[in-house]
């Protein structure tokens, strides 16, 4: 295992990366209605980016086993799919009572950030409005579960502590990771697991944390396009990410405006 400890000018670099990222989010989260295609939010994330000349983590990016790079800079995961749906791969239109997960790594100034986020397409019901807040809370746990002199399992058990008495299925085969110096880097930063277990979290260790949460069955099953991710059950899904900075007292979150 091969964790990383970003120097403070590093650190620095990140803190700005991460606020572009979170603006870009909120953004794109604003441009989310009925009717709008997931290929459309895809270009405004790309001219977003290119205006803070910056570049996408994420397009033409190959993770380890794949078989082609990925051919977006979003990834728009619209209900059962879970997360790395493509935008381009077929006309996607967002529909009334949706929920779509919006998930982006920015690279700035050659160090990269991570953020996703799910949101409701107009009127949702009431079990959807559930998964998003349970989801998004188990997100913030977790986040003040880290700490320097901790451990990776800290974060783990405290993200499904929360989750387990609301009944959602809990996704195992994904988990947050490592990040700074490449879009995956260790630790594998899982979503269950036991407190003290796991590797030390040290100050200048970033990480992304990313709770992804099901409405149903914990159990998901990779599409033929070799990147997204679907419920099992064909249920919904939700998936909230920040890339936070281990320090001595906590954690400082290097995504937000």
């Amino acid at each position: 295992m091969n964790i990383t400890i970003k120097t403070e000018s590093e650190i620095k670099i990140l803190r700005e990366g991460g606020k572009r990222l979170a603006k870009i989010l909120r953004e794109l989260e604003a441009a989310v209605r009925p009717g709008r295609t997931a290929a459309e939010l895809n270009s405004l994330a790309e001219k977003l980016v290119a205006a803070g000349g910056d570049k996408s983590a994420f397009f033409n990016y190959k993770p380890y086993g794949a078989l082609r790079p990925y051919p977006a800079s979003l990834c728009v995961s619209v209900n059962d799919e879970v997360v790395h749906g493509i935008p381009n791969e077929s006309e996607k239109v967002l529909k009334e009572g949706d929920i779509v997960s919006l998930d982006m790594g920015l690279i700035h100034n050659g160090l990269y950030t991570d953020m996703a986020t799910t949101v409701a397409v107009g009127k949702v019901d009431e079990i959807a409005v559930k998964l998003l807040k349970v989801t998004m809370e188990a997100l913030d746990v977790g986040i003040k579960a880290a700490r320097g002199g901790g451990k990776v399992g800290d974060i783990s058990y405290a993200i499904e502590s929360y989750i387990r008495p609301h009944s959602f299925g809990i996704v195992e085969e994904l988990a947050g990771h490592g990040v700074g110096y490449k879009v995956h880097e260790d630790p594998y930063v899982p979503n269950y697991g036991k407190k003290n277990q796991g590797p030390v979290l040290k100050p200048g260790m970033v990480i992304a944390i990313e709770p992804m949460v099901n409405e149903g069955t914990k159990n998901v099953i990779l599409d033929a396009d070799g990147y997204t991710y679907r419920t099992a059950d064909a249920k919904r899904s939700a998936h909230f990410e920040k890339t936070i900075l281990i320090t001595e007292g906590g954690a400082e979150v290097l995504t937000k405006l």
